[in-house]
């Protein structure tokens, strides 16, 4: 078969008419040039380690960060130029597709700019907007060998000039000194956002975030501290001059700015990674179903009919949550701060997500699947660094547990949430206010969503094991003890997660009009999940009788059905020679 449906991401047939003109032609510009470049010679750059220079240089040639990455309040009246959460997913998509490497230039880019958007600085965002027309990118240094990136610890440290000295005749109101690890872009970066801490001031007070130039004498490039075309840089500043119009944030606001920057930038991460498998599925779906073993195809053994399905259902999925999660964000405000859920849900559930479908695909290709003519063998390498980059899917998870207890049972209204599509500035990022206060957030009731789907079996029972969650929770809760074990309370947040799943997932297929064997499928694997996880708890050796006897209870079998299950693998064997990339 060689005409697939519309719901994965097909550079072949890819014409994103939702979008306004310039938009549009500047992401299927980016396809064009990948698919100009080839295969063989992405192939090729990605075994050698080439650095992204050359798509750099198309980047600068077509303005395209300067586009997608310019908030319009600084876009000097370019109606093209704004912070449009949609689009910048859309690229992100595109981008993963082709090379997590070109992907990640451009995350780094977002991450670097957070600080100086956010900033009121005027001095630094005309320069970071002078510099992104001028085709340069960004970078973002937080991170340290000994710390990470732990926002309350940086020995990366500013002491200020004396009064009366050479360097405070000359402006200079500190001198920088120490080592940032782990910095994308670091080589290159025109503006480094750089985390830092005054010599002279303890605790919060002493924050300081501020830009430095890689290009200076007194930025240390030390290397690549990973083998790969992308440069994950360690850099040292020796004396490094920091003026005035280098200083972004001080004190309490350097530390929300710091997580406010991480929540903009960690959202691209599940749409590179769906990207990234939905190449993948291509590549294994035509590989599969031509293969003969057996003197039959290889998608003849039901166990691998199996995988591929599940895998779609599953990238169906994905790009379900994440692209609801989009209208989320860009309706948000400091009255609705629902996105500060679906943030994490995106960076832990979605990119793990990413993993599972990697996973499912190559136990079909085995072998196959390491070549190193296959884009496959790069997913297989690389799809595990989504889940732990911009923190670890523990991390995200505890920060998603913050929101249960107001999720499940303090519902309030809220104005409907629309699809959010429009040209439109996003720029309420920029000024999210203070890091804190989760815990406060609130949500709509969540159960009219499931119930508006009851005629889809799967549908209808997930929603009884998502019932019982709550029942859990108002029956058994965790004890003290159980809610200070996080082993134990990650457990309690990989259900919960499935629940928030399921809704966003529900409520853009009820957008989309998605076809209803698929939505039934999707909610087949969700049960089977949640199943995991509460045998799970009931293995955990702290969980107590009760908590052993709801586990139990809450496990459900998924609806069966022959006729649907041939549906979609009508569905998936679509895919088959659908889209080769040119060699």
């Amino acid at each position: 078969m060689t005409t697939s449906d519309a719901l994965l991401f097909n550079p072949a047939t890819y014409d994103p008419h939702w979008f306004d003109a310039e938009t549009r032609r500047l992401l299927k510009a980016t396809v064009e040039w990948f698919e100009t470049k080839g295969k063989n010679q992405l192939l090729a750059d990605d075994r050698d380690a080439v650095w992204v220079a050359d798509f750099l240089e198309f980047v600068g040639r077509e303005k395209l960060f300067a586009t997608f990455l310019t908030p319009a309040a600084h876009a000097d009246g370019d109606p093209n130029r704004r912070w449009d959460t949609a689009r910048n997913a859309a690229l992100s998509e595109i981008l993963g597709f082709y090379g997590l490497s070109y992907w990640y230039a451009e995350q780094v880019t977002i991450l670097g700019l957070g600080p100086i958007w956010q900033s009121a600085n005027e001095s630094a965002t005309r320069r970071a907007a002078a510099d992104l027309a001028d085709g340069q990118v960004m970078a973002f240094a937080l991170s340290e060998q000994s710390h990470g990136a732990d926002i309350y610890n940086t020995d990366l440290v500013l002491t200020p000039t004396a009064p009366g000295s050479a360097d405070a005749e000359a402006g200079i109101l500190f001198r920088a000194n120490g080592e940032k690890y782990y910095i994308g872009n670091g080589n290159v970066a025109s503006m480094v956002s750089v985390f830092s801490r005054r010599a002279d001031l303890d605790g919060a007070e002493g924050y300081v975030w501020f830009a430095a130039d890689s290009r200076h004498d007194a930025y240390e490039l030390r290397g690549n501290v990973v083998h790969g075309q992308m440069y994950v840089s360690t850099f040292r500043l020796v004396d490094y001059p920091v003026r005035a119009e280098d200083i972004l944030h001080t004190g309490p606001e350097a530390f929300s700015a710091a997580l406010n920057t991480v929540n903009v930038g960690k959202f691209n991460l599940c749409h590179g990674g769906i990207g990234m498998v939905e190449h993948a599925f291509h590549e294994a779906i035509t590989h599969a179903d031509n293969r003969i073993l057996y003197g039959e195809p290889v998608t003849r053994f039901p166990h691998v009919r199996g995988n591929f399905i599940d895998a779609y259902s599953r990238i169906a999925a994905m790009k379900l949550f994440s692209d609801r999660a989009v209208d989320y964000f860009r309706s948000a405000s400091l009255e609705d701060r629902r996105y500060l859920l679906f943030n994490p849900m995106t960076k832990s559930k979605v990119t793990s997500e990413a993993e599972v479908v990697t996973t499912l695909l190559l136990d079909v290709l085995a072998a196959k699947g390491f070549e190193k003519n296959t884009y496959f063998a790069q997913v297989a390498r690389l799809i595990s660094t989504l889940p732990r980059l911009e923190g670890t899917v523990h991390v995200n998870v505890g920060q998603i547990l913050k929101f249960m207890p107001n999720y499940l049972f303090e519902p309030q209204d809220y104005p409907e949430v629309g699809t959010r599509l429009d040209a439109a500035d996003d720029e309420f990022f920029w000024r999210q206010g203070p890091a804190r206060g989760a815990a406060k957030v609130r949500f709509a009731d969540w159960a009219p969503v499931y119930d508006k789907h009851a005629d889809v079996a799967n549908v209808a029972r997930f929603t009884e094991q998502a019932r019982a969650l709550r029942t859990l929770l108002a029956t058994a809760a965790p004890e003290e003890t159980q809610r200070t074990d996080l082993d134990f309370m990650l457990t309690v947040g990989h259900l919960f997660s499935l629940v928030v799943y399921g809704q966003l997932i529900l409520e853009q297929a009820a957008i989309t009009g998605l076809d209803g064997d698929v939505l039934d499928q999707i909610f087949d694997f969700q049960i089977r999940d949640f199943n995991a996880h509460a045998t799970t708890l009931y293995g955990k050796s702290s969980a107590t009788a009760a908590q052993r006897e709801w586990a139990v209870a809450a496990l459900r079998a998924p609806v069966a059905d022959e006729a649907r299950a041939e549906r979609m693998w009508q569905r998936v064997a679509s895919y088959n020679g659908a889209y080769a990339m040119r060699p």
